[in-house]
């Protein structure tokens, strides 16, 4: 099971236009949203995946307000351990050493290490 991080968002409803349509990209992750209490501050709970289809989407969005909020993702973003990489490529052994980069943010060294110990591990 993937490591869940908790991300404080200080003032997230405040600093975002469309907050609803941030929240809604949120929830579709699959990633957990919550306010703390009743101040202004938000939490954020989410595993590495769940973080990498976020950045995306918010990128991908195009709205200005947003881009703190993708820049503070990756600022909090964890790495992949060198397991988690290899059952990412058992999950989906025709993967690319591109495509694994892009999605996990991995080093071209560590992604072509985790490959090429896939490889061996099925002969």
């Amino acid at each position: 099971m993937a490591e869940k991080t908790k991300i404080i968002l200080n003032a997230f409803v405040r600093k975002c236009f469309d907050a609803y349509l941030l929240k809604a990209i949120i929830r579709d992750s699959g990633a957990h949203l919550s306010r703390k209490g009743r101040s202004r501050n938000w939490m954020l709970i989410a595993d590495a995946k769940q973080i990498a289809k976020i950045i995306s989407d918010v990128e991908a969005a195009d709205q200005p307000s947003w881009l703190w909020f993708a820049k503070l993702l990756r600022e909090q973003k964890q790495s992949l351990t060198q397991q988690e990489l290899l059952n990412l490529v058992k999950l989906n052994p025709a993967i690319s050493t591109n495509q694994l980069i892009a999605l996990t943010d991995c080093t071209l060294a560590q992604a072509r290490q985790v490959l090429d110990e896939a490889e061996w591990m099925d002969d």
